[in-house]
Order: structure tokens, then sequence, then C-alpha cells
């Protein structure tokens, strides 16, 4: 697999080996023994699958305490990350990529993160292997178009798609104290 060390510390993108021939592809999605040789140490105790239709925008979302391992399984999304760790040199900064199936990349989001993702295509199946048990007392969420952090989703003029929860998201300024 390839990894490459990304702008915003301990955050990781993994481009998993995908063997292929004429019958189709096969790709090794997750192996503790490899992910430990690359840093990530983590034990994961959950996986989440989320499908999206083109324009659902689905975050920002934060747990204390919690990692993610993501990676779109089928179309294309655009993922973010936003570094809350107060000791960070990359406080408050974001990182976006685009992820899809067709080459399997995954995205380790770790733990003192926001995460949030735009469906770029439509039937866009997400899946998240996460640290923790979802718990939505500690789960936070923050409002997807904060001035203060300032994400250029590629929406080309367009609305996102929203839950009713994540349209509630306040700011960041509004919580930042209490994290």
């Amino acid at each position: 697999m390839h990894v490459e060390r990304l702008p915003l510390e301990g955050s990781l993108l993994i481009r998993p080996r995908v063997f292929e021939d004429a019958r189709g592809s096969f790709m090794e999605l997750f192996s503790m023994p490899r992910y430990r040789g690359i840093g990530i140490a983590n034990e994961f105790t959950q996986a989440n699958l989320s499908r999206s239709k083109r324009g659902v925008l689905r975050g920002l979302h934060g747990s204390p305490g919690m990692a993610k391992l993501v990676q779109v399984l089928a179309g294309e999304a655009y993922d973010v990350i936003v570094d809350l760790r107060r000791e960070s040199p990359t406080y408050l900064q974001w990182y976006g990529t685009t992820l899809g199936a067709a080459d399997g990349a995954q995205l380790y989001v770790p733990s003192g993160f926001l995460h949030g993702f735009l469906a770029l295509t439509d039937d866009v199946v997400f899946l998240y292997m996460q640290t923790m048990t979802y718990d939505p007392q500690q789960e936070f969420g923050v409002a997807w178009n904060d001035p203060d952090i300032a994400i250029a989703w590629p929406l080309d003029g367009d609305d996102p798609i929203l839950s009713e929860k994540d349209a509630r998201n306040p700011p960041l300024s509004d919580i930042v104290n209490g994290l």
C-alpha cells in the first residue's frame, strides 16, 4: 500500500494495493498488522455504512477521543477533516480530498478532528471504521459553512442537502470553549 502523510499532523491518506485481472479486482481493506506498521495502533470497535445521493453533505461531526478510518466503496465524495487539537501546530486548519471507489483510497482521521463529506456522485457508499462505539451524548457538530474554518466545498453554486440535525449545527466559536 502507498501511504501519504497529510499536512494535518497524524492524518494519513492510504491507497491499498488493488489487484486486477480479467475477473475484476481484489483489495485488502484492512489488516491490523499492516496498519500498525504505518503508525495506526488504534483498535477499531465499530463499522458504519452510509449511502448518499449527489449533493448530500454529512458533517461536520466530532466525538472526543474517536479516530476514524474512512473509505468510499461506491461513487465519489469530497472528504474533509478539521484539526481541533489546541496543542497542534495545525489547529483549526482543514484538509479536503476526493475519495473514490475506483482507487480505494482511505483517510485516517486521528482523534481530535472534525469530519465531514460531500457526495459528488449518485449513490455514494461510505464506510466508517471507528475506535469508539457511537454515543450520541458525546457527538457534536459544527456548521459545514463556518466562516472561521472556510472550507472550500466543491458545490458549484448549489446548496448541499443536509439532515435536520446538521442544518442546526452551530459555528465552531459557539462550542470551542466547551471542547
